[in-house]
C-alpha cells in the first residue's frame, strides 16, 4: 500500500501518520519502538507505514534518506499541547531515571511496563498543577512505574502510601527512605485497613482489561477520605486499531459512576507496550454520590482474572478444583466446590483477610489457585494458631522467625496493628510505661501483620530484639 492511500485510508486520524513521517525525515535515525513512542501509535500501523517508506537502514535504526527527504519532509506540530512539560526539571528526571534503572525488573504475569522517566515526573507535576496539595495525601495503587518517589521529590508536603503486591518494589522504595509508606495488598483480595478512606487523591496505571482497570480504580475510591472533592487519577491506553476495547473500559467505569472530569491523550509513555503505540491517555476520574452504592456493590464481582498474561490472565483456562485427600479441615477458606464436605463452614479468602474469623479452628484449609502465591504467607498468617494445609498451587509458604514472644504475639494476632501488640508487649516484659514503649517502636509499625512488606515482616524479629536493648530511643511515633 502506497503512503498516499494509507493517509487516505486514516482520514482525519492522519496526524500521527504524518507525524512519524516527520520523524523519519528530520535526518535523524530512528528505532521503531522510538517512532511508536514518539507518534503514540501501535506498532502495527508504523511498520505498516514503514513499508510504504523508502527507508535507509543502519543496524535497527532508520531514517528517509537524504535525497528523498524533499518528498516526505513535513512541518507538523504536536496535535495536544502538553500541560506541564515547561515545568520538567531535567535534573528530576534524571534522578528518576536512576531509580528506575535501579529497581526491580518488571513482572510479566502482573502486566508491568514501566513509564519513561519524564511521564512519571510530569505525573507529579500534573498533580502540583492541577490541585492544592499542602497538606493532602496520595494513594498509588500499584507503583511499579514508582510514581510515589517522584512525587515526595518535587513535592514532600504530600503524605504518599503505596499499596502493590510486588514485595520487591516495597521494599525497593523503602530503600529509598524518602517517607513514602508502603502496603502489601493483593487488590483483588481487598485494600489494607489502614489505606481505606486514607487519600485525598489516588493514581494508578492498572491493568489495561475492563475488570483490572474497574478494579483498580475501585480500590483507589476506597482509599479516599473526601468523597466529595477526591480524585482518581488513572492512565490507560488502547491501540488506535480497537476502540472497542478502550469502550468496555469506558463502561467498566461508568459502572462505578465517574465523572470523566479530564482526559490528557497520550500523557503517558512507556519503554514497551508498543501494540497500544507505548503511550496511555491521563484520566482525571471524579466519584459522584452515586459512586460508592456503585463500588459496594460491584468491587466484589469484578473478576480476579484481571492481567493479559500468566495464570491469572483473562484467557488462562480454569484449573480443576483440588483434592482434599485424608484432611478433614472443620473450616475452608477460598473457592471449594458445593459439594464438597457439606456442613463445613466456608469463607472467602478476602473475608478471611480482612478481619479474624469469629469462630475457634484447629484445621483450616486454604484453596489459593496460582497467581495467588504473594498472598500465601498473609493467607496462613491469618489463620493465627489453627492447623492450615494451602491447596491449588505448588509454592510453598516461607513465615518469618518467631524466636521471641513479642514476635509470636505479633504474628498470632495478625489482623491487629502491630504497633499496639508490640507496646503491650514491651510495657509487660520490661515494665515500661505506654509512652516509652512507643518510642521505641519504628513507624511503619502502625499497620496489621497481614498488610506490612515482606521485608518488615522478615525483619521482624530482629526489630523487636533491638527494642528491647534500646535504652535512649528516637521519638518514632505510629
Amino acid at each position: 500500500m502506497s503512503i498516499d492511500e494509507l493517509y487516505a485510508r486514516a482520514g482525519v486520524d492522519g496526524w500521527r501518520l504524518r507525524k512519524a513521517v516527520s520523524l523519519l525525515s528530520d535526518g535523524r535515525w530512528w528505532t521503531l519502538a522510538d517512532v511508536v513512542r514518539e507518534t503514540a501509535t501501535s506498532r502495527r500501523t508504523i511498520e505498516a507505514l514503514m513499508r510504504a517508506l523508502p527507508l535507509e537502514h543502519r543496524d535497527q535504526h532508520v531514517r528517509i534518506p537524504t535525497e528523498q527527504v524533499k518528498h516526505y519532509n513535513i512541518s507538523i506540530s504536536s496535535s495536544i499541547s502538553d500541560p506541564v512539560s515547561h515545568l520538567v526539571d531535567t535534573s528530576v528526571v534524571s534522578r528518576l531515571a536512576e531509580l528506575i534503572a535501579k529497581a526491580p525488573r518488571g513482572r510479566s504475569a502482573l502486566d508491568h511496563v514501566s513509564a519513561t522517566p519524564e511521564t512519571v515526573v510530569r505525573r507529579a507535576l500534573l498533580l502540583g498543577a492541577r490541585f492544592w496539595l499542602p497538606g493532602s495525601r496520595l494513594l498509588c495503587v500499584g507503583d511499579h512505574d514508582l510514581t510515589s518517589l517522584a512525587v515526595r521529590l518535587i513535592h514532600p508536603e504530600v503524605e504518599v502510601m503505596v499499596v502493590d503486591i510486588d514485595d520487591r518494589i516495597l521494599a525497593y522504595i523503602d530503600e529509598q527512605d524518602l517517607g513514602v509508606t508502603t502496603r502489601w495488598a493483593d487488590l483483588r483480595l481487598g485494600l489494607p485497613a489502614s489505606a481505606r478512606g486514607f487519600a485525598d487523591l489516588a493514581i494508578t496505571d492498572p491493568p489495561y482489561t475492563p475488570d483490572g482497570v474497574g478494579l483498580f480504580v475501585a480500590r483507589g475510591l476506597e482509599g479516599l477520605r473526601d468523597r466529595d472533592e477526591g480524585r482518581v487519577l488513572l492512565a490507560y491506553g488502547a491501540s488506535e486499531r480497537t476502540p472497542m476495547l478502550a469502550l468496555k473500559v469506558q463502561h467498566a467505569l461508568a459502572d462505578l459512576q465517574l465523572l470523566n472530569e479530564a482526559i490528557y491523550p497520550d500523557f503517558n509513555r512507556y519503554d514497551g507496550a508498543e501494540a497500544i503505540g507505548s503511550a496511555a491517555d491521563l484520566y482525571v476520574l471524579r466519584p459522584t454520590t452515586k459512586t460508592w452504592p456503585a463500588v459496594a456493590s460491584r468491587v466484589d464481582r469484578l473478576a480476579t482474572a484481571i492481567y493479559t498474561q500468566g495464570p491469572q490472565s483473562v484467557e488462562s483456562s480454569e484449573a480443576a478444583p483440588p483434592d482434599l485427600g485424608d484432611y478433614a479441615p472443620d473450616l475452608l477458606v477460598g473457592d471449594w466446590p458445593r459439594d464438597l464436605l457439606p456442613g463445613v463452614p466456608r469463607v472467602r479468602l478476602s473475608t478471611w483477610l480482612a478481619k479474624p474469623y469469629a469462630a475457634h479452628v484447629s484445621r483450616v484449609a486454604i484453596h489459593a489457585p496460582a497467581g495467588l502465591e504473594a498472598a500465601l504467607p498473609r493467607l496462613v498468617l491469618a489463620a493465627r494458631d489453627a492447623e492450615v494445609r494451602v491447596f491449588g498451587t505448588a509454592s510453598s509458604v516461607r513465615l518469618p522467625p518467631t524466636p521471641d514472644a513479642i514476635t509470636k504475639r505479633i504474628l498470632s494476632n495478625s489482623h491487629g496493628k502491630v504497633a499496639n501488640t508490640w507496646r503491650e508487649g514491651l510495657v509487660a516484659e520490661l515494665g515500661l510505661t505506654k509512652n516509652q514503649a512507643r518510642a521505641r517502636i519504628p513507624a511503619w509499625a502502625g499497620a496489621t501483620a497481614l498488610e506490612l512488606p515482606m521485608h518488615r515482616l522478615t525483619e521482624l524479629a530482629t526489630e523487636v530484639a533491638r527494642s528491647r536493648e534500646d535504652e535512649d530511643p528516637g521519638a518514632h511515633e505510629v
